[in-house]
C-alpha cells in the first residue's frame, strides 16, 4: 500500500485551469482518468487526510504510485480527452458500463449498389443507415416481414444475390413478391435505391405522408374499377399499420429524443435508455457498472452519455435527452453533444406531463435491470470479493490476489503442443490480457516440461521489460531476458495500449507487470514445474497453485496433500472458471492451428517436392505469397532445390490461386487461427487434451 504523500505535486506544481489528470500504479499503468474544471482544486481532494477520503477513493489512491495531468483550453476538450483516454487505458478504478449482449440493429446498407435491409450488431460502419437498438432480433425480423409487402427490398446475403443473378432465377422471396429481386434484373438499381430510400424514411417516423398516399391510391384504383390492385393497396396499408402497432406513440409532435435512466446501490448502478424516434420507442438499451469510484447520480449520467454518444455523429444523437439528474456543471456536456450532433441539443430532467411518465417507466425497467443483475453469481461485485479472500485464505497470501494468471497445456497425442494464458483481473476476464504459447521446442505428452517451459518463457519477457523500463539494473540470479517467440495476442496482432509503459516504438510492453497468483491447470508435478521456472528467474514474490479437474483439488507447492476447498465455496469457484477459460482457450487455439497445417498447399501438388523442401522454401521466403512472387532463380537459391524442380515450383504457383493464411517464417505452419477446423477432424476430439 503507497502512501500518496509519496507522490503528492508540490505546492504551485497543478495549474489551475481544465484539464485531465491519470493516475499510475507501480507499473506505470493508468488506473484512473478524471477531469477538473481547476486540476489544482480538484488534485487537492485526493491529497486530504486518507481517512476522510471515500472507501473506494482510499483504495485508489493508495494503489497510485503517480499522477500526471494534461492543460486544456476548455471543460468540452477536457470531457473529450476524458472520454479518449478511458477508452484507450480502460483504467480499473474507472466506471464501465458492461453489457452481456450486443444489441442487434435494423440496417439499410446505402453504401451498396443494391442496399440490403438485415439485422446487424457490432461497431457502425459508413453508409449505413441503422435504427434501433432492439432488444431482440425477432422483433426486427417480424418488422421487417410486414414491410417487405410494401417496400419489396432485398434481404439476401451477398453469396445468395450473387447466385441468383448467375443462374437467371430470383429466391423464394422474389417469386412471393417480398422481394424486387433486382438480381434477375427485374427492377433497375435506381428504382431499388428508391424503395430503400422509401423503406428508411418510413422507419425514421415519416409515416402519416406516405399512409395518406397509398390511401389515396387505393381510392383511385377503386374509382377505376381496378378491384385487384385496391385490395393489394389495402393490404399494404394493414401491413404497415401492423408494423407502427408494435412501437405505439408515447409522445406527441413527433419527438425525437433519448430518455436515460438510473437505478443504483452502494455497490453497483444500471443505466437504462429508450431511443424515441418520431414520438415512438424505436429501441432499448442498458448497461450495468460496478461503482469502483465514489460517484454521484450526475456522475453516472454523465459516464453514460459519454458510452452513448462517444462514438455518434449527426442525426444519431437526438436533438433531445431527458436524464434524472444533470451533469455538473451542465454546460460543457450540452456543447459536446451539440457539437456531436451538430445542432443544439437539450439536455434536461423532465418536470411534468408525458415525458415525466416516460422517463418514470424507464427507471422502472433500470430497477428491474439491477434486480436482475443481482442475481447473477460472476458479476455480483460482493460474491467476487468473498471469493477473493477465500483463496487468499485457503493459500496462506498475505492480500486478495486482484490479478490471477492462468497457464494450461493442449495437444493432439503429443502434437501442434500449445498453451494458453488468460487473465482475470478484480475477478472478471481480461480479455485483452490473453496470450497464446506455441510449444516448438519438442513434441510429446510431456505437459510438466511444456508447463515449466511456458511459465519460464512468460516470466523471462517481463523480467525483460522491467529491465528496460530501469526498474532493473541487473536481473536477479543471471536470468537472461531473451527474445520470447511464439507469443501471440488473442487476436493475433499487438494489442492496443491499455496504461501498461511502452518500448520506444510506442508498443505496448506486453508482460510488464506481474500477477499476484499464477494457476496451473493440473496437480502436484504442473505446479512443481511452474514453481522451479520462477525460482530459477529470482521470482518469489508470486504465488502459484494447481487445480486439478478429478477431485477439483487445490495444490500448492511442496505440499504432499491439497487444499481441498468446499463445493459451495465461492472462491474453488472463481477457480474453476480460471481454469476452464484457459482449458477453452489453449483447446481452440490447438484446434485452429491444427486444422491450418492440414490445410492444403499448392506446394503439395508439386511432383517431387517432398515435406522437408517444401518447409525450407517456405522458411526461405516467409510466406505463399513472396514464394510466387520469385523468380526462378531466386528458388533456385534455396539449399536443396535444383533448376528443374525450381521451374516446376514456379510454374505450379503461377496457375494456382492465391493463398490467404500466413505462414511462421520460421517453421513454415499456417499460425493464423480464425478459422473453424474442418469436419474430418471432429473424430479426433476425443483424444484431446
Amino acid at each position: 500500500m503507497a502512501d500518496p504523500s509519496s507522490y503528492r505535486p508540490k505546492p504551485g506544481q497543478i495549474p489551475d485551469s481544465p484539464g485531465v489528470y491519470k493516475f499510475r500504479d507501480e507499473h506505470g499503468r493508468v488506473i484512473y482518468v478524471g477531469k477538473a474544471k481547476s486540476l489544482r482544486q480538484r488534485l487537492a481532494n485526493y491529497f486530504q487526510d486518507l481517512a476522510g477520503l471515500h472507501p473506494r477513493t482510499r483504495t485508489m489512491v493508495t494503489t497510485a504510485a503517480s499522477v500526471e495531468w494534461t492543460v486544456v483550453t476548455t471543460e468540452v476538450e477536457a470531457l473529450q480527452l476524458e472520454y479518449s483516454w478511458i477508452k484507450e487505458f480502460d483504467p480499473r478504478f474507472n466506471v464501465k458500463y458492461r453489457d452481456d449482449k450486443s444489441y442487434p440493429y435494423l440496417a439499410v446498407t446505402l453504401n451498396e449498389e443494391f442496399p440490403r435491409v438485415q439485422v446487424m450488431r457490432g461497431a457502425k460502419k459508413k453508409g449505413v443507415r441503422y435504427f434501433g437498438p432492439y432488444a431482440h432480433a425477432w422483433a426486427i425480423r417480424e418488422t421487417v416481414d410486414l414491410m417487405l409487402r410494401v417496400f419489396p427490398v432485398r434481404t439476401c446475403s451477398a453469396g445468395v444475390f450473387k447466385r441468383s443473378a448467375q443462374i437467371g432465377r430470383p429466391c423464394l422471396l422474389g417469386y412471393i413478391g417480398k422481394c424486387s429481386a433486382p438480381c434477375v434484373g427485374r427492377i433497375p438499381a435506381e428504382e431499388h435505391r428508391e424503395l430503400a430510400e422509401e423503406f428508411c424514411d418510413f422507419m425514421a417516423g415519416r409515416t402519416g405522408a406516405y399512409l395518406r398516399r397509398l390511401e389515396r391510391r387505393m381510392q383511385e384504383a377503386a374509382e377505376e374499377m381496378e378491384y385487384e390492385r385496391a385490395a393489394r393497396l389495402r393490404d399494404d396499408i394493414g401491413a404497415l399499420k401492423r408494423a407502427m402497432e408494435k412501437s405505439a406513440v408515447v409522445l406527441a409532435d413527433a419527438t425525437d429524443a433519448d430518455l436515460i435512466a438510473v437505478a443504483e446501490d452502494e455497490l453497483e448502478a444500471a443505466v437504462q435508455i429508450f431511443h424515441v424516434r418520431g414520438g415512438r420507442v424505436r429501441g432499448q438499451r442498458g448497461w450495468v457498472t460496478d461503482k469502483v469510484e465514489a460517484v454521484t447520480t450526475a456522475g453516472l449520467v454523465e459516464h453514460a452519455l459519454q458510452q452513448l454518444y462517444g462514438e455518434e455523429q449527426g442525426d444519431a444523437v437526438p436533438k433531445e435527452v431527458l436524464v434524472p439528474a444533470l451533469p455538473e456543471p451542465v454546460e460543457p456536456v450540452a456543447q459536446w453533444l451539440s457539437q456531436r450532433r451538430g445542432s443544439q441539443v437539450s439536455l434536461r430532467i423532465p418536470q411534468r406531463g408525458d415525458k415525466k411518465d416516460l422517463m418514470a417507466t424507464v427507471g422502472r425497467n433500470a430497477q428491474q435491470a439491477l434486480a436482475l443483475h443481482k442475481t447473477k453469481r460472476a458479476s455480483d461485485l460482493t460474491t467476487r470479493s468473498r471469493a477473493l479472500e477465500e483463496i487468499a485464505e485457503a493459500l496462506g497470501l498475505d492480500s486478495v490476489p486482484l490479478r490471477i494468471e492462468c497457464f494450461d497445456i493442449s495437444h493432439l497425442q503429443g502434437e501442434d503442443v500449445v498453451a494458453s494464458m488468460v487473465v482475470f483481473e478484480d475477478g472478471l476476464v481480461r480479455k485483452s490480457e490473453y496470450r497464446r504459447f506455441q510449444i516448438k521446442g519438442f513434441e510429446g505428452q510431456d505437459d510438466v516440461r511444456s508447463m515449466h517451459e511456458v511459465i519460464g518463457r512468460r516470466f523471462k519477457r517481463y523480467l525483460q521489460e522491467k529491465q528496460k523500463s530501469g526498474e532493473w539494473t541487473e536481473e536477479p540470479d543471471g536470468a537472461t531476458a531473451a527474445p520470447v517467440d511464439g507469443v501471440v495476442t488473442a487476436s493475433g496482432e499487438p494489442d492496443p495500449a491499455d496504461g501498461r509503459p511502452v518500448d520506444d516504438d510506442g508498443r505496448p510492453k506486453r508482460f510488464a507487470y506481474p500477477p499476484q497468483l499464477v494457476v496451473v491447470d493440473g496437480g502436484a508435478p504442473q505446479v512443481a514445474a511452474a514453481r522451479r521456472a520462477l525460482d530459477e528467474l529470482g521470482i518469489d514474490d508470486v504465488a502459484v497453485c494447481g487445480l486439478a479437474k478429478r477431485l477439483e483439488e487445490v495444490w500448492l507447492p511442496g505440499e504432499d496433500d491439497p487444499v481441498v476447498l468446499p463445493r459451495s465455496s465461492e472462491g474453488l469457484y472463481l477457480l474453476q472458471r480460471v481454469r476452464d477459460e484457459a482449458h477453452r482457450f489453449a483447446i481452440t487455439y490447438q484446434r485452429n492451428k491444427r486444422s491450418k497445417r492440414l490445410k492444403s498447399s499448392p506446394l503439395d501438388a508439386v511432383p517431387g517436392l517432398g515435406d522437408t523442401r517444401r518447409q525450407a522454401l517456405l522458411k526461405h521466403f516467409g510466406s505463399l505469397k513472396k514464394l510466387r512472387a520469385a523468380t526462378v532463380d531466386e528458388i533456385c537459391a534455396v539449399p536443396g532445390v535444383g533448376r528443374k524442380t525450381a521451374e516446376t515450383v514456379a510454374a505450379a504457383l503461377a496457375g494456382a490461386a492465391p493463398s490467404a493464411p500466413a505462414v511462421n517464417t520460421a517453421t513454415g505452419e499456417i499460425i493464423e487461427d480464425d478459422g473453424a477446423p474442418p469436419a474430418a477432424l471432429s473424430a479426433e476430439r476425443g483424444q484431446e487434451r
